[in-house]
């Protein structure tokens, strides 16, 4: 097996069509409640004060801000198409055009002074989400269209590595802009210390809300030196978590801690990672499915999960999968996943992994 090979095996392991259509579910559910939500802030961007006008990312293309009447229409069409995205109505049209006014909506959102950081993750896995198909089962397509010929299969693999890549790196960037800011200084704690310190005095002087624990624990230097030395190990070590499945369970845990402590320190939500959405690819969602509330929810779409859904796959690292392997039946998978079309005999499933 040649290395290109490898690497395509690494990136293109087989699994459940479920698997990112449950993904879609989750942040494309997460889209509609937070842009409904956030629709009276993204029209009040509807300005023409070219003086305040500061573009970033695709606005700075265009050089001027866009007139109000025709933003307040994109800010609209863009809130109603996250609800085809969600139910996987006409995905292959409109989802990539609810990516794309997602894109320009955000990003011009943000070129009026105040760049939200925390939307980048969400967008770009609603890009990815949007360009694949994560709607081919749990979706009115499917309904319309019917199942896939094949339920287990690489294309539904790498869309869900690449946004397990996506997270990672945005992590990664975060460390490397810390090393940038105050060099390996940060891990010694006092620039976290500090930033912690002055950002609650800026609210308490604003009026409004602080962290009380944040403003308890200035004294305590050591405090902040574990927590600098911790994030620090989480960013730069984020390629780690798409190496193996176990490590990036674990990497998604404690960052989704990390956010936890943030919030607690600072009062500062960052709402995508803590409602655990964010790292959703990390993990087999689609055995949420298992459980009854959500078994009679498909009853009464009458949607499907399709063979080989929610079976146990393998923790070992994936990089293990990189190995010569024998060639397999057009209905078995190679990798992650770990499942066949569901015509396995019953006793197979009680077989000890190796």
């Amino acid at each position: 097996m040649t290395l290109l090979e490898r690497i395509d095996r690494f990136w293109r392991r087989p699994m459940p069509a479920s698997r990112l259509a449950t993904i879609r579910l989750i942040i494309g559910t997460f889209g509609a409640i937070y842009l409904v939500v956030r629709t009276p802030h993204l029209l009040s961007y509807a300005l023409d004060d070219v003086d305040r006008f500061r573009p970033v990312g695709v606005i700075a293309l265009g050089g001027a801000p866009i007139l109000p009447a025709v933003y307040q229409a994109l800010v609209i069409v863009t809130v109603v198409l996250a609800f085809p995205f969600v139910l996987g109505w006409r995905h292959r049209i409109l989802a990539p055009l609810y990516a794309a006014l997602l894109w320009v909506v955000l990003t011009y959102s943000n070129s009026w002074g105040q760049i939200m950081h925390t939307d980048n993750l969400f967008l770009l896995h609603v890009v990815v989400l949007a360009l694949t198909p994560s709607a081919d089962v749990l979706s009115l397509d499917a309904e319309r269209k019917g199942p896939p010929e094949r339920h287990v299969d690489k294309r539904y693999g790498w869309p869900i590595r690449l946004m397990v890549a996506l997270g990672a790196g945005a992590y990664l960037l975060a460390g490397v802009a810390k090393l940038e800011n105050s060099g390996f200084d940060f891990v010694a704690g006092e620039t976290l210390r500090n930033y912690v310190g002055f950002d609650n005095v800026r609210k308490l002087e604003l009026g409004s809300v602080h962290s009380p624990i944040g403003a308890w624990l200035l004294p305590y230097p050591g405090f902040f030196a574990v927590l600098a030395w911790v994030s620090f190990v989480l960013e730069i070590g984020a390629p780690l978590a798409i190496l193996g499945r176990r490590i990036g369970k674990l990497w998604a845990v404690a960052v989704w801690g990390f956010h936890v402590g943030v919030l607690a320190l600072m009062a500062i939500g960052f709402v995508y990672q803590l409602t655990w959405v964010a790292f959703a690819p990390f993990f087999d969602v689609e055995k949420l499915w298992e459980r009854k509330p959500l078994k009679r929810l498909l009853d009464k779409l009458g949607w499907e999960l399709g063979p080989g859904s929610a079976l146990a796959e393998p923790d070992a690292a994936d990089v293990s999968g990189l190995e010569e392997a024998p060639e397999r039946a057009h209905h078995e998978t190679d990798g992650v996943g770990g499942v066949g079309d569901g015509h396995e005999p019953a006793e197979a499933e009680h077989e000890p992994h190796q």
